[in-house]
């Protein structure tokens, strides 16, 4: 694929730079909505109606019939308050493009500029995701249940790595980003005096029971081959200094690449909580839910587009962080790359206020989405034959 032109990628660079001086949170992302929607009816490509509250669905339909493929991007920002030196600085207090989701969702924009002038040439349609509420609010879901993405034969996104060089792009087939799940727990005991513990049954020491037992799911249960998290990381009990309160509660989050060891994660959770609990004399209270589950790449797709990218691939290093794609990726065979936005020795990670993401990234992330499109048509074109 040729390089982008320098004209586009200003362009796009200098929209970037709009969207991160007005970011909005996840189900908020109004205003960023109807700017994308303002551009691409600009640019004649045209908008599905959809009964998504924010984000949008748009579409470039080749001259011939064949595959329906999609890329996404996520456009919601993150409650930070931005703490970088940057012209283009967050003007909405306590909200950043903290995960650079605006160098997303504008490269998205530059590689539906450039397969809509490519239109013609086109076998199969394309559709152009700018997916909400994907750092909190199951946004993924939202255009599930909407029917978004129904007859959508392969999906492929990518995230940007402020830990890897401008530009180089990681990819392979698997699991790339852990799921992650929520879990909060309450312990109900009888509160009585500080001072006549014999009277009451104490929730505070259940709870360091529990806490310390669960440390052995990793550490005793878990296949050490396999990577699991699981950090208690709020814990809240009492009022004052001289009363044992009634109730404890503490939450955390697991961590898992593969079904498997979510199912041993979850299992071993329930017990070591409810019997400890229950050997204390008290009783718990286990709410777990679903934050995002693990990032699997499907290996033909992964394959397919890997093989069409004009620049050589690295093999990702696997992280604990999760991403709101695995959503499609459980309905739909999918893809999901990374693509290096930084690199400095003291680079800023995601989510941290002083996150800077290179606009050096966009030309790249342009010609992945734009490459994987001809990749991925002629793939399933070729099938058809």
């Amino acid at each position: 694929m040729d390089t982008v032109k320098t004209s586009l990628v200003d362009e796009i660079v200098s929209l970037r730079h709009q969207f991160h001086q007005y970011p909005e949170l996840s189900n908020q992302e109004f205003a960023t909505t109807e700017k994308i929607k303002q551009i691409l009816t600009d640019w004649n490509i045209p908008i599905v109606e959809t009964d998504l509250d924010t984000g949008l669905l748009a579409e470039i339909r080749g001259n011939e019939a064949g595959a329906t493929i999609a890329l996404r991007a996520d456009i919601d920002a993150l409650p930070v308050t931005e703490q970088t030196n940057l012209p283009y600085k967050s003007k909405n207090d306590g909200v950043m493009h903290a995960c650079g989701h605006d160098i997303h969702f504008s490269s998205l924009l530059g590689a539906a500029y450039l397969l809509n002038q490519q239109k013609d040439s086109l076998k199969g349609t394309v559709r152009l995701l700018f997916q909400p509420a994907e750092e909190a609010g199951h946004g993924g879901d939202q255009v599930l249940n909407k029917h978004a993405l129904d007859g959508v034969q392969a999906i492929a996104g990518f995230h940007n790595n402020p830990t890897m060089p401008v530009g180089q792009i990681a990819l392979d087939q698997g699991p790339l980003m852990a799921g992650c799940y929520r879990f909060v727990v309450k312990i109900h005991g009888n509160g009585t005096h500080g001072a006549q513990p014999q009277k009451g049954t104490d929730p505070i020491v259940t709870q360091a029971a529990i806490i310390s037992q669960l440390q052995t799911i990793v550490s005793r249960n878990n296949d050490p081959f396999h990577a699991v998290v699981v950090s208690v990381t709020k814990v809240n009990a009492g009022k004052t200094w001289n009363v044992i309160p009634e109730t404890a509660i503490f939450e955390g989050t697991a961590r898992t690449f593969y079904e498997e060891d979510t199912e041993l994660v979850k299992r071993r959770f329930f017990e070591i909580v409810n019997n400890t609990a229950q050997a204390f004399g008290q009783k718990a209270e286990i709410d777990w839910t679903t934050g995002a589950l693990p990032i699997d790449n499907d290996p033909e797709i992964t394959q397919v587009v890997a093989s069409g990218l004009s620049q050589p691939v690295v093999k990702p290093v696997l992280t604990m962080t999760a991403e709101d794609f695995a959503t499609f990726e459980a309905k739909i065979p999918g893809t999901f790359a990374f693509i290096g936005s930084n690199g400095a020795k003291d680079a800023a990670d995601l989510h941290d206020p002083h996150y800077v993401g290179s606009d050096k990234t966009i030309p790249v992330a342009i010609n992945y989405f734009v490459e994987t499109v001809h990749s991925l048509l002629n793939h399933f074109n070729n099938l058809e034959k």
